[in-house]
């Protein structure tokens, strides 16, 4: 007789998922300026924290609910821009490591920190 198996409490860490966008908008133009400010404002929108300059994050509960925020993000796109978004697993979002230099203008480990509780789930 085959055993059963046990189902984990919570979410699984390869279940869970998080967004990365990267993108490249051109802003040449007093235009193009306004145009990528909508872009990264809207990504502000649907809930995407900014990691750096042209990378933001997001969370997302699993796979289904990250590709339909992943295709919100392509109707966003804007003419001549460049757009990726990775979808991570908890589980390798999990092993990134991040390294701060001394000096910063903005101190993102204290970001982080101050952050930390709108990180746990």
């Amino acid at each position: 007789m085959a055993r059963k198996r046990k189902r984990p409490d919570g979410p699984s860490a390869y279940g869970i998922m998080w967004l990365v966008v990267m993108f490249d908008l051109p802003v040449g133009s007093r235009r193009e300026m306004k145009l990528a400010t909508r872009f990264r404002n809207s990504l502000l929108e649907l809930g995407f924290m900014r990691k750096q300059f042209s990378v933001y994050m997001r969370h997302c509960e699993n796979m289904e609910k990250a590709q339909k925020l992943a295709d919100s993000v392509g109707r966003c796109l804007v003419d001549n821009g460049h757009v990726s978004v990775l979808f991570l697993t908890d589980r390798q979002y999990g092993m990134t490591r991040n390294y701060f230099g001394r000096v910063s203008t903005r101190n993102e480990q204290r970001d982080m920190e101050e952050n930390e509780q709108l990180l746990l789930f």
